[in-house]
């Protein structure tokens, strides 16, 4: 049976004209894919409902699942990443590339030592400050933009967010997109999160796909088609080597005995 034509963003990266479009974190959403098809190419496993609109993933050793399932309200979680120990979710607008630099860390081997998330933004011009009570605050140039790592008034206990937050002009703010992270997260994640974040590289977006145009620059006809379907591809080819190397890194060695049994079986062998 012929499939009749559907329109359909999943036609992407073929169906319309694309625009490189800057600051990435003003963006808005971006395809999917460049997250759910990276993490199942370094070997996730797909659990989702095909007759319900979310998908739904679990990593090889089922320690972690990333769950992404759309929701009416604005301000709720879309993306949601969870291992036995921590939880991570994204809200609808996060721009897909900054929730790959998350991620994507989750298939590679962890550093042997945690890094420092703040260097990372201060970097890129965001000031930084830490109160009496310990809580840290990032906040980039553009006013709107902040990272933090803080307690409530009434707990010790800490969590990370990150918000893009538009004043209404009436005292209030409008929030773009948001990212929880609770503390227990793992700092490479944050730090591959953070440095997605401040990355100037423009990304790809349709004219009309972003949800506040007067936030960005889109220069007119970036990459297309092709161009785009051979970066994903080489970006799925990357995911595969990188799951492959961690895997391999988290693999036991296996020594070989050297207890008289063993060089017995040796010197038999060499008398063969």
């Amino acid at each position: 049976m012929t499939r009749p034509y559907i329109a359909s963003a999943a036609d992407d990266p073929w169906s319309r004209i694309w625009y490189d479009t800057t600051p990435r974190h003003l963006a808005g959403a971006g395809d999917p894919r460049h997250v759910t098809q990276a993490l199942r190419a370094g070997g996730w496993k797909n659990f989702g409902d095909p007759g319900f609109p979310h998908v739904v993933l679990g990593s090889p050793d089922y320690q972690h699942t990333r769950v992404l399932e759309p929701t009416p309200d604005a301000y709720g979680s879309w993306w949601r990443v969870s291992s036995q120990l921590w939880s991570a979710s994204f809200g609808g607008n996060t721009p897909v590339e900054i929730i790959a630099g998350f991620t994507d860390a989750l298939l590679c081997s962890p550093p042997e030592a945690e890094p420092d998330i703040w260097p990372t933004l201060q970097a890129a011009g965001w000031t930084y400050e830490r109160d009496e009570r310990g809580n840290e605050y990032a906040h980039h140039p553009d006013g709107i933009t902040t990272m933090e790592r803080s307690a409530t008034l009434t707990s010790d206990y800490f969590s990370w967010k990150a918000e893009v937050a538009l004043p209404t002009g009436l005292g209030g703010h409008h929030r773009l997109w948001h990212a929880y992270f609770d503390d227990r997260t793992p700092l490479h994640l944050l730090a591959g999160f953070a440095t997605a974040l401040v990355d100037p590289a423009p990304v790809s977006r349709g004219h009309y796909d972003i949800p506040h145009s007067h936030l960005v620059a889109q220069v007119e006809r970036g990459a297309q088609g092709e161009q785009l379907a051979a970066a994903h591809e080489a970006r799925l080819k990357a995911s595969r080597s990188a799951a492959r190397q961690a895997r391999r890194s988290a693999a036991p060695t296996i020594r070989p005995s050297t207890g008289p049994a063993s060089e017995a079986a040796t010197a038999a062998a060499r008398n063969r």
